[in-house]
This record gives C-alpha cells, sequence and structure tokens, in this order.
C-alpha cells in the first residue's frame, strides 16, 4: 500500500461521515429519549463487526449516559450470549438467533437497533421482521445498499458506502452520537 490508498480511503470515510443525516439521527435519539422516559427497553443487535459496534453502544448507553440522566436506560445487546446464541442456531436455526431471544423480553413498544452493512443478514431481518409485527419501533443502519432492511424497518439510516470497514466506522460514529448526544446535553 502506499500514501494514495491511505489518502483516498479517508477521502471516502469522510464522504461517509458528511453524507450522515443528521435529521435522522436527532429523530432517532428522540425514540430512545421516549423509550428510556417511558421505561420501555431497546434491543441491540449485529453480525461480526456489528455485533462488536452493538455492544460498545450498548455499553455506551447502558453505563455512561445512564450515569449522566440519573435513571438508568433498559437495554440489551442480543449478540452477547453465546451459550444462548449457539443453543438457538443448534435447536432452532441460525436466522433464529435473535428473533427467539425477542419472544423472551420484547414487549409492544420497545424498540429495536440493528447494525448491518448489508442489510441483507436473515437473522438480523427476521428479529427486525417479527419485531415490527409485535408492536416494537425498529431502527436499522445498513451499508450503501440498503438491503431487506431498508423497507422492514421502521427508521432507516444508510450510511452511503457499501465498504465494510467504512460503514462499520459510520455506524459506529452514529451510535457515538446517539449516546453522547445523552452524555453531553
Amino acid at each position: 500500500m502506499n500514501k494514495a490508498y491511505f489518502e483516498a480511503y479517508l477521502e471516502r470515510q469522510k464522504a461517509a461521515y458528511d453524507a450522515i443525516p443528521i435529521d435522522q439521527v436527532e429523530h432517532i435519539i428522540n425514540l430512545i429519549k421516549t423509550c428510556w422516559q417511558e421505561d420501555r427497553q431497546l434491543f441491540a443487535f449485529g453480525n461480526g463487526g456489528s455485533a462488536s459496534n452493538v455492544s460498545h453502544f450498548i455499553t455506551d448507553l447502558g453505563k455512561s449516559a445512564s450515569d449522566r440522566m440519573g435513571k438508568r436506560f433498559r437495554c440489551m445487546s442480543l449478540n452477547e450470549s453465546i451459550s444462548w446464541i449457539t443453543a438457538l442456531g443448534n435447536d432452532y436455526a441460525y436466522e433464529d438467533v435473535y428473533v427467539q431471544q425477542l419472544h423472551n423480553y420484547a414487549q409492544p413498544g420497545d424498540l429495536v437497533l440493528t447494525l448491518s452493512v448489508s442489510g441483507n443478514s436473515p437473522n438480523v431481518v427476521k428479529a427486525v421482521q417479527w419485531a415490527k409485527d409485535h408492536g416494537l419501533t425498529t431502527i436499522a443502519l445498513v451499508g450503501g445498499k440498503g438491503g431487506r432492511l431498508a423497507s422492514v424497518a421502521d427508521e432507516v439510516i444508510i450510511v452511503q458506502d457499501e465498504h465494510y470497514g467504512r460503514v462499520e466506522d459510520a455506524q459506529m460514529t452514529i451510535c457515538h452520537m446517539l449516546c453522547y448526544g445523552f452524555i453531553e446535553s
């Protein structure tokens, strides 16, 4: 690799950041605030790098934002329990690892947030569709093609790139904006 590669990479990353729709981010933070005010739960999940970003987001929201707000956010990452995920994947199917957890916890009026670069992961799409069908508000942060999630979720932010690294970085920036909107407000 040479310097030109890295400069081009950063230019494309900046373009992805510049295209983040701030009005939609503000709308989503208001949905999260309503969830918090009404003492509802927020469930989040993703696969691979998106799962890591979800874990980071839930930590920031559940700890740092809760500390700042004086009332705890009721939030949970559904991609944390490897024993539960593998039991569900083994006994049902991998596409059921998130929807089956929602069966245990979710109530109408709760909030679901998912991260997916492709927007087509069967386990994520199935869980979002189930949540929507059962009265939960659904939010998806997806990559440039949008995938099936773009047509299923109630609220969608499409990061205008298809490169997994750049999309995941922009999604984490959005997640930080959602959390720091509470932490620094």
